[in-house]
This record gives C-alpha cells, sequence and structure tokens, in this order.
C-alpha cells in the first residue's frame, strides 16, 4: 500500500509534536513527561496502510493516520503529574495534538 511523502511527513510531524509540541504551536509541554519513540512513526504508517487496504484503497490518507493515531499513540505517550492530576491521559494528549498539526 502506497504511502505519499507528504503523507510520511504528516507521520513525523504527528510524533515529533509529542516531543517537541511547541514547535507545532501546542502548549502541551508541562502535560508532556515524554512523547512517542521514533518507532511509533513504524506503527501508525503500518497501521495507516491496514486501514487504507481494509476500505479496498492501494494508498494511504491523512485520514487513515488520524483515525489509526490515537490507538498507536496513547500508551507511548507519558503524561506529566500534573497531566495526571487533571485527568489527562495519552488519549487526550493525541486528539489535541491531530487537532493542531497541518494535514497535508
Amino acid at each position: 500500500v502506497y504511502v505519499d511523502d507528504k503523507v510520511q511527513e504528516y507521520v513525523l510531524d504527528v510524533v515529533s509534536a509529542t516531543r517537541r509540541p511547541g514547535e507545532f504551536g501546542l502548549k502541551l509541554d508541562h502535560l508532556l513527561s515524554f512523547g512517542a519513540s521514533p518507532r511509533a512513526t513504524l506503527f501508525l504508517v503500518q497501521g495507516a496502510q491496514a486501514l487504507a487496504l481494509l476500505d479496498g484503497r492501494a494508498f494511504v490518507l491523512p485520514d487513515d493516520v488520524k483515525q489509526i493515531a490515537p490507538d498507536i499513540l496513547r500508551h507511548r505517550i507519558h503524561v506529566s503529574y500534573e497531566a495526571e492530576a487533571e485527568g489527562i491521559d495519552g488519549e487526550e494528549i493525541a486528539r489535541r495534538i491531530l487537532e493542531q498539526v497541518r494535514v497535508p
């Protein structure tokens, strides 16, 4: 299943935003202990490819990445104690990132 360069860059941006949210205009630094590892990019691409295949497409759309990202990122994002106190978990952080990172 084909993944365009722009979709690959989007995946990199999403994962990078978990580690350096300020660079993407996100005010999440105080909520993150550390973000997703580079391996998360591989799993995001593979998951998006699987979704595209299940939908009968030979190519990945950015929406495939957005659909699979919360499931892949929720346990790879480690929230700070402050976030835990506010009831914010990794899935919520992933949702906020997906809302803000520019989609190609």
